[in-house]
């Protein structure tokens, strides 16, 4: 059967061989994108459809397309709710590496209409669960608060706010039993300006607390409050606007409980009633801060028996017996411990609600081959001159989507870009023209890197793939399968003849450039590898990822030589500095670290980033380390003395790359707000 796009189609199947829809006559697409074959309609909202799809390209493996495709046009609100929707890919791109959110697959546009690809989780939602098994006892519950809290700690952690949680956003995985949180449409997130504005007023009615419907204010407290409202709407199977007196401004879950002949511990009662206070700065802070009230094996005692009026918000959790799987420890595992088998297995369906989501190409051909001098009129003068004095002299606004990606070629006339619409784009540096556009990827492009013959480009995907394309005519030369998920690093040689790549399926791989021959697979790292860098000597090379350490490896025989530790969340970027003496590294603990090659010491931390740090570069003259981060800014910092020289504040997103010009004298730089940007160093050029 053929699924009908049409959101309007009332009667969407057709059969194999139709070509245009029987219901409503809208031409038919058997494979969205060439490999996603929808399978039927699963939900249905204010902003287009979601479907049940498989993947041609993997096995025909499941997955979820939510299509986009509002009813009204020309409006603020339609403005919003395309911003939100982008957003929701944004965060699934972000957050997928946690084994408990939905994998981002692909976003992209079809016939005017944007469609989102994710994970397929297999499963009912809490809400389904809710009306087959009944109301949930005190240990599921527990067990609930076991398995979410460590979500939540690594998508706040990561400065995100859910701002929906519900039964309905709440998935038990089929094959494991685990809880998935889904729906990050409506998600915001936490930065030092978003806290304290308003915002888009959001949420579903009994789950979100007072700040989000109000004003559009949210902080983790006030994901933590919807996870309470939901847990007792489950201990209950009430619902939170059922359970809640406005005259009186109390919860009655308590009452409701005991008309059933139920009682609640202490301990949990005591967690669940600070999780629902109406006042921020009275509810935990932290996902973190509950799991330790919930696993304490012993508290403060309290006098007399317990009644049933809601603690003090600074008062110590009754003392009660802890339930046998507890883990007794006072913070979160490495892996939260499974929930017990429920007495029914899990449907083999994911059904939800839509929500609406309002919350996230060749001109002429240049030489790109390297000049024995740069005589361009970028950079004529030393960096010395200028201590660090950058000036944004062009703005290049081509790529639909936000940026991934930038580097400049060896000759510093070209910079090219990869982006999330699965392009490569090359551009005359001077002018900003397009000069080239390389499609092939069938996903988003993470990493590019130029040979040092300036003919050929690499490129990395979240294809699993790695293509090297021939520059001047954009014609495919190879393309190398051997990773198993997305490629997020790539870096070259000096003398161009090998290849390193890093990827999410952890592991780093060494390449014959010429040939395309895996030489090495280098399986040592403990998490993700995002970041990948290449010494100037061509013997060594470094590596980075989730596992928040830095590899310091042989390039030629793949000997594990050193790891680095210090960061506390991941490292994202990494420099050498063409001397070899100094490694840069950025990371989302909005840290930039600078350490010492022959030792492997850390010889400075630069702190002053308010967000994850993306990317860094080391300026060829080794004094100044670029740093770009999604607080909207690139630092400049003096490499010797770690003094912060300046910051740039031109973009108006994330800054995902950077990439400095082999003079030094130019730099580009990329980022969310689908900009790429050309600073010059000094007054040279005022256009």
């Amino acid at each position: 059967m053929i699924c009908c796009l049409n959101p309007n189609c009332h009667q969407p199947q057709n059969p194999d061989d139709a070509q245009v829809c029987r219901s409503c006559g809208t031409e038919l697409t058997p494979l969205l994108r060439g490999r996603y074959r929808v399978v039927h309609p699963i939900g249905q909202g204010g902003f287009g459809r979601t479907y049940l799809a498989v993947d041609e390209d993997r096995l025909k493996a499941k997955c979820v397309i939510k299509q986009f495709s509002p009813q009204f046009q020309g409006t603020s609100s339609l403005n919003k709710a395309i911003q939100l929707f982008e957003q929701e890919a944004v965060r699934l791109h972000e957050l997928g590496e946690h084994p408990q959110i939905p994998t981002l697959l692909a976003y992209f546009e079809h016939s005017s209409r944007l469609y989102l690809v994710q994970q397929f989780v297999e499963g009912p939602n809490l809400v389904q669960e809710l009306q087959r098994q009944g109301a949930f006892s005190e240990q599921r519950i527990r067990d609930l608060l076991y398995d979410l809290l460590p979500v939540l700690k690594f998508i706040h952690e990561r400065q995100v706010i859910h701002r929906d949680i519900t039964p309905g956003n709440i998935i038990r995985r089929a094959s494991d039993g685990r809880l998935v949180l889904i729906d990050f449409g409506v998600s915001k997130l936490l930065t030092g300006t978003s806290m304290g504005q308003v915002g888009t007023r959001i949420g579903t009615e009994g789950y979100a607390p007072i700040e989000q419907m109000r004003s559009g204010r949210a902080y983790p407290a006030s994901d933590l409050y919807s996870l309470g409202a939901t847990s007792i709407h489950l201990f209950t199977q009430v619902k939170p606007d059922d359970l809640y007196d406005p005259l009186s401004g109390s919860w009655l879950w308590r009452e409701h409980l005991a008309q059933k002949g139920r009682t609640v511990s202490d301990r949990l009662g005591y967690i669940l009633d600070k999780m629902l206070k109406d006042m921020v700065n009275e509810r935990y802070q932290s996902a973190d801060a509950i799991f330790k009230d919930l696993t304490a094996r012993s508290a403060r005692s309290t006098a007399g028996t317990r009644d049933n009026s809601t603690p003090q918000p600074n008062s110590a959790p009754p003392n009660s017996a802890p339930s046998t799987a507890q883990p007794p420890v006072s913070q979160f595992p490495s892996q939260p411990p499974l929930p017990p088998p429920t007495s029914a297995q899990p449907q083999a369906a994911q059904t939800r609600s839509e929500q609406p989501t309002t919350t996230p190409q060749p001109i002429s051909q240049p030489n790109f081959s390297r000049p024995p001098a740069f005589s361009q009129p970028f950079g004529s003068q030393p960096v010395s001159q200028f201590q660090g004095q950058w000036k944004c002299v062009r703005t290049i606004a081509g790529h639909p989507s936000w940026v991934n990606c930038v580097a400049i070629s060896p000759n510093g006339q070209t910079v090219a870009s990869g982006s999330l619409d699965d392009k490569v784009k090359l551009w005359n540096i001077q002018d900003g023209n397009l000069l080239q556009t390389l499609a092939g990827h069938s996903r988003p492009v993470n990493c590019i890197a130029f040979h040092p013959d300036g003919n050929r480009l690499i490129s990395g995907s979240d294809d699993d793939t790695i293509k090297i394309w021939q520059v001047e005519t954009g014609r495919l030369i190879r393309t190398l399968t051997e990773h198993g998920r997305d490629v997020n690093s790539v870096a070259v040689s000096p003398d161009g003849k090998y290849l390193v790549s890093g990827s999410e399926d952890r592991s780093v791989r060494i390449w014959n450039l010429e040939t395309g021959e895996l030489l090495r697979t280098l399986l040592g790292t403990a998490g993700m590898v995002k970041t990948v860098a290449i010494g100037p000597a061509g013997q060594m090379m470094v590596s980075g990822g989730l596992d928040n350490k830095i590899k310091v490896w042989s390039l030629l025989n793949g000997e594990l030589l050193r790891t680095l530790s210090g960061h506390v969340n991941s490292v994202m970027g990494l420099a050498i500095s063409a001397d070899a003496q100094t490694i840069a590294s950025g990371s989302k603990d909005k840290t930039v670290r600078l350490w010492n090659v022959k030792t492997g010491e850390l010889v400075r931390t630069l702190s002053g980033h308010s967000d994850m740090v993306h990317t860094v570069a080391i300026a060829p003259n080794c004094k100044t380390v670029l740093s770009g981060s999604s607080d909207k800014t690139i630092k400049v910092w003096h490499l010797s003395s770690g003094e912060l020289l300046t910051t740039l504040t031109d973009h108006l997103d994330s800054v995902n790359s950077i990439a400095i010009s082999p003079n030094g004298q130019v730099f580009a730089s990329c980022g969310k707000d689908k900009a790429i940007k050309i600073w010059q160093l000094g007054e040279q050029l005022k256009k």
